[in-house]
């Protein structure tokens, strides 16, 4: 089991008291190294190339989040802000996400998973938005694609919050599929299960307050057997922890068994299509004590 990270990925600083604090990132640091000690490996990230950027985000873009600032606080979107670091913590992010493509097409590893920051999945081709800069699951699921020939990359999304910069990028696109449970009503407001895309997109939306027996009927009933038909040849996880019951930004009642149940259901799919290969990204996750649970849940699965 490998774990790719970067310290790099802690200067990204969005201001005082915002959620996606450089703290969120040594909690779950610190949590996997306690819980497994040297049973991980662990890998420094290499920042991502423009070309690998430019596979899913457009010019200006990328232009916007690479801009050189002297100011302590920029603004992207309403609650998206830069940092002088900034830059340089999502292009690492980004690029751990190419590089555990590599380490599981490679065969250094089956299963990756990359302790990173900015998150990604709210960046769409054209914005960064929703806390997020680039799209590490896309570009790393374009890399796959267009490195490494594949044909079928799922990635699968069970943050919270609807990872429509993704589902934006790859909806016309047959080679990536994407499965989303998500809470309804909740940023970014889309993510319906009209959203068909060109037949590679399945969103579940899930009420306030449901709770691990209605999330796993819902993965183990619709999602997962999608999953199973599409017969990925990998598996690109985004992962968020903050549908857990104590995470203030959503209201969703998971705990870490069910993060690991779901899991290890995915390791399952990719031990019978995709050799194996599961490659994980740090999303969400704001209480700091349940982001450490569920990310240490969440690895052992996966180990």
């Amino acid at each position: 089991m490998l774990v790719i990270t970067h310290p790099a990925c802690l200067g990204h600083d969005p201001g005082p008291d915002h959620p996606e604090s450089p703290q969120r990132l040594q909690a779950v640091t610190q949590a996997l190294q306690a819980a497994f000690g040297d049973s991980l490996r662990w890998q420094q990230a290499t920042p991502a190339k423009y070309g690998e950027l430019a596979r899913v985000h457009d010019v200006q873009m990328i232009e916007t989040v690479m801009a050189e600032q002297a100011e302590p606080l920029r603004a992207l979107d309403q609650d998206t802000y830069a940092s002088p670091d900034s830059a340089e913590a999502a292009l690492y992010a980004a690029g751990a996400g190419v590089d555990a493509v590599d380490a599981v097409m490679d065969g250094h590893a089956s299963t990756v998973f990359c302790a990173v920051r900015p998150p990604g999945h709210h960046a769409t081709a054209t914005a960064p938005m929703g806390f997020c800069l680039f799209n590490n699951a896309a570009i790393a699921a374009a890399y796959a694609c267009d490195r490494h020939g594949l044909e079928r990359v799922a990635v699968v999304d069970f943050d919270v919050h609807h990872g429509n910069g993704t589902q934006d990028i790859f909806q016309a696109e047959p080679r990536v599929a994407y499965y989303s449970s998500h809470q309804a009503g909740l940023f970014p407001y889309s993510g319906l299960r009209r959203d068909r895309g060109v037949g590679n997109l399945l969103n579940i939306q899930l009420p306030p307050g449901s709770g691990g027996f209605r999330f796993r009927n819902v993965w183990a009933d619709e999602i997962l057997p999608a999953i199973e038909d599409f017969r990925p040849q990998l598996l690109i996880v985004s992962a968020g922890f903050d549908a857990h019951m104590r995470d203030p930004q959503a209201d969703l009642m998971l705990d870490a068994e069910d993060f690991a149940w779901l899991t290890t259901q995915l390791r399952q799919i990719a031990n019978r299509h995709a050799g194996g290969r599961v490659v994980s990204l740090l999303e969400g996750g704001y209480d700091l004590q349940a982001l450490a649970e569920c990310s240490v849940a969440h690895v052992g699965a996966l180990c």
